[in-house]
């Protein structure tokens, strides 16, 4: 545990790397940091022992970096960040900081369990070099995550943080969606710039756009298959596991939703939703990083208990690519 003196060393340390990194990323006077656009959750790439291959995290980012994203999110879900231990976790994101191009934003998932955690592994990734914070909801005591213990954890690692903090609600995963009124109240905080919604459900994300319309508040949409209801609803951009495959189409769709050509994008997003439903609900992190050896990246092996697909699992993940034209 960090006590007082530490805390207030910490982050004195820390504050002349924030107003380095971050001052070229407000949008003005008093507002927040501008997170419009795409990011890839950048995979960790294994061994075939298990062991993070940082060669191939690189080789993977400079593939990446061909195309017009924003950033990179990295150590979110499909980063497999579960199985990391805590110096994997900063030493991936330390990694990707000197691999990626200076104007391009890394947000680095930092979530845990407890609120002492979440803090103190935030602070560790804002020293490694990550321009926001991504935190996802504690989820292991879901019965007692109420909004009163949610708007309680996100203010206390806020107020702490040296980096802005963007909330993330990944419900298939936590079984726990951040609640609607929680948002709006964290929408209040001057270091929380946004959110990261992957629920799909457009409704719900509408509905946050118009109850923090009058905050400096920005919303993503956690998924391809969902993004252009997600552009008509006031998202200001994504965090797709589908743009580390077809990196140039969602930044299409992206283009299209922000030029008002919606005939062109509906047709676009018609054929993501099959391919990304592929590796994201169906098969999960073993469906994407199959799909990304596909297409010239390096996916390899995930960590275990993740499991490799099944032939027939791999059959019919070829075919969702495939039956859409991009195979």
């Amino acid at each position: 545990m960090l006590g007082a003196p530490v805390w207030s060393s910490v982050r004195q340390g820390l504050s002349r790397g924030l107003s380095r990194n971050m001052g070229g990323w407000a949008s003005g006077e008093g507002r927040k940091v501008d997170i419009t656009g795409i990011y890839p959750p950048v995979t960790t790439p294994f061994t075939a022992t298990a062991e993070v291959d940082y060669g191939k995290l690189e080789e993977n980012l400079h593939k990446l970096s061909t195309f017009p994203f924003r950033g990179f999110v990295v150590q979110g879900s499909n980063g497999e960040f579960p199985f990391l231990t805590s110096s994997e976790r900063l030493e991936v994101v330390s990694r990707v900081r000197q691999a990626m191009s200076k104007d391009k934003l890394l947000l680095a998932g930092s979530g845990c369990e407890s609120t002492q955690a979440t803090v103190e592994m935030t602070l560790s990734m804002a020293q490694v070099g990550a321009d926001a914070a991504m935190v996802v909801t504690p989820c292991y005591y879901r019965g007692r995550m109420n909004s009163a213990a949610l708007i309680h954890h996100y203010t206390k690692v806020a107020d702490l943080s040296p980096i802005p903090v963007v909330l993330y609600s990944v419900p298939a995963n936590t079984g726990l969606d951040l609640p609607v009124d929680a948002v709006v109240t964290l929408s209040q905080h001057p270091n929380i710039v946004g959110i990261k919604d992957s629920g799909g459900d457009v409704t719900r994300i509408g509905l946050i756009v118009h109850k923090t319309r009058r905050q400096d508040f920005q919303v993503l949409a956690g998924s391809a298959g969902f993004l252009l209801p997600s552009y008509a609803m006031g998202a200001v951009g994504g965090i797709c596991a589908l743009a580390n495959v077809l990196g140039a189409q969602v930044c299409q769709l992206e283009r299209l939703c922000r030029t008002g050509q919606w005939e062109d994008a509906q047709k676009l997003q018609h054929r993501l939703i099959e391919p990304n439903t592929a590796v994201t609900r169906r098969f999960g992190i073993p469906g994407l990083k199959k799909t990304m050896d596909w297409f010239g990246y390096y996916g390899g092996p995930c960590r275990a208990p993740l499991q490799e697909l099944s032939p027939a699992e791999e059959e019919a993940l070829r075919t969702d690519f495939t039956s859409n034209g991009w195979l």
